[in-house]
This record gives C-alpha cells, sequence and structure tokens, in this order.
C-alpha cells in the first residue's frame, strides 16, 4: 500500500528515541519532511545525521518556548501532521503521591497537549486536511500498576481529544490516540526498574511476567507500533477520527480494548 507521504511535512514529539525515533525513521522511509523535537541535543543531531528530510528543535515540550520554537519552526509551511508525543510521568503507587506530583503530571502530560493541538487546528482547518496523532498509554484503557499518574492524566487527555474530535468531524482534520502496552523502549527499562525496586524481583523475572500477560507472550517492538501510526497518519485513515487504540499484543482484556 502506498502512503503518499513524500514530501510532506509532520512533526514528531520525543522523536530521538522510543516510538517518536521509530515513526520519525519511518516518515523518513516514506520520503516525509519531519521537524523532530527533543530534548537533548546531540541525540536530535545524531538522529538527523547529515539527512535534509529531518529538521530539529532542542526544546522541552512541556515549556511555552517549545511552542513558540516549533511555531517559528513551522512559518507559514503547511502541516500534514503531528505526532503529539513525550515521556509520561514517574512510576508510583497512590499512596506515595504528593499534590505537587498531580502538578507536575498535568504539566507534563496534559497542558501542553492541548496548548500546540489549539495552536495547530486553525492553521490545518484552513488547509482542509490534518492527521493529529495522540501516542499515550495501554491505561487509557487498563490502568497500569505503579502508574497512577499516568492512569489519570492519559484519561483527561483522551477525554479531550474525543470532544475535540467531535466539534470538528467535518474539518478534515482528524485526531486519534495509540495506546502502546509493553514496548522495548527506554520508558519500559524504567518500568521494570521501579517495580523491581518495589517489590524485590529481579527485572529479567518482571520482563518474563509483563511479557506473558499479553495474549502473544512477547514484548512489542517500537517499529511495528510505528507501522500504524504511519497509516493513521496517511490520507487512507479519513474515516478514523476520536479513537483509542491499543497496541497492546492483547494486554487488555476488556472486549472495548
Amino acid at each position: 500500500m502506498k502512503l503518499h507521504l513524500e514530501n510532506k511535512l509532520f512533526l514528531v514529539g520525543g522523536a530521538t528515541s522510543g516510538f517518536g525515533k521509530a515513526i520519525t525513521e519511518q516518515l523518513v522511509d516514506e520520503g516525509a519532511q519531519v521537524i523532530a523535537v527533543a530534548r537533548t541535543k546531540s541525540k536530535l543531531i545524531e538522529l538527523q545525521s547529515g539527512n535534509s528530510k529531518i529538521e530539529i528543535i532542542e526544546a522541552d515540550l512541556s515549556e511555552e518556548s517549545a511552542l513558540q520554537a516549533i511555531l517559528k519552526q513551522l512559518g507559514n509551511r503547511i502541516l500534514t501532521g503531528a505526532v503529539i508525543n513525550s515521556g509520561g510521568p514517574p512510576a508510583m503507587p497512590v499512596m506515595d503521591t504528593k499534590l505537587s506530583d498531580w502538578d507536575a503530571a498535568y504539566k507534563s502530560v496534559v497542558r501542553w497537549k492541548i496548548a500546540l493541538t489549539q495552536a495547530l487546528i486553525p492553521k490545518m482547518i484552513k488547509t482542509g486536511y490534518g492527521r493529529l496523532l495522540y501516542i499515550e498509554s495501554v491505561s487509557t484503557k487498563q490502568p497500569v500498576e505503579n502508574l497512577v499518574l499516568s492512569n489519570a492524566m492519559r484519561l483527561a487527555v483522551t477525554g479531550y481529544v474525543k470532544t475535540l474530535s467531535q466539534e470538528i468531524g467535518a474539518s478534515g482534520v482528524t485526531l486519534n490516540i495509540l495506546g502502546p502496552g509493553y514496548h522495548a523502549t527506554q520508558r519500559m527499562e524504567n518500568l521494570f526498574a521501579k517495580n523491581s525496586e518495589l517489590k524485590g524481583i529481579p527485572e529479567e523475572e518482571l520482563r518474563k511476567t509483563f511479557s506473558e500477560q499479553t495474549a502473544v507472550k512477547q514484548i512489542g517492538k517500537p517499529e511495528n507500533f510505528a507501522s500504524l501510526a504511519l497509516w493513521l497518519l496517511s490520507s487512507h485513515s479519513s474515516y478514523i477520527t476520536g479513537q483509542t487504540i491499543t497496541v497492546d499484543g492483547g494486554l487488555v482484556k476488556g472486549t472495548m480494548g
């Protein structure tokens, strides 16, 4: 299937690792132009590595300065789609959280996504086309142990995206969420480490346990996740909006997963 992404411009957050990196690399392979945003300049330079299809912005997406840098880089160009993605809040159980943790989680998971979306949407509506794809978590369908901040805040994003998709459904702009389960990313490694600390269980044993929780009995690969993301970023997905799709190897047990 031809995705027809050649020379289209996309914005990708968290572009130097995990899902963001896999999506960026596949977009470039399809001939797209990518504005890659991440916090670490050295990793951005490595990602770009002389590739004229990749533009880079060193920024923390949760900061107001990141939005201004993105809008300046974008200028008057037409943005085909954006991958709204960054790292999540720290792992911890409910009773370990403080109100300051909740304030920080709102800023890191919710607030900047609303600000960026509402800055990009008018431009997309004006051109009559756009694809916004939010990378959240399987916790949008089923809570993940010791990740209460993520469990709660990502549901806020889900409610926002669903509501906005209904309000602008006829505009040619679609908004969808991908909820990854257990994939081989740094975020997952951090979760293994935290659970190992809390439970006193070796990380390798936890990897096996997490794998066994899925129907396919294995941890996912970011590149496989990215292939679905690219389809949702393409014109083929025009009849799908406001959806939260879990990519989890059968982790979610509910029929609505």
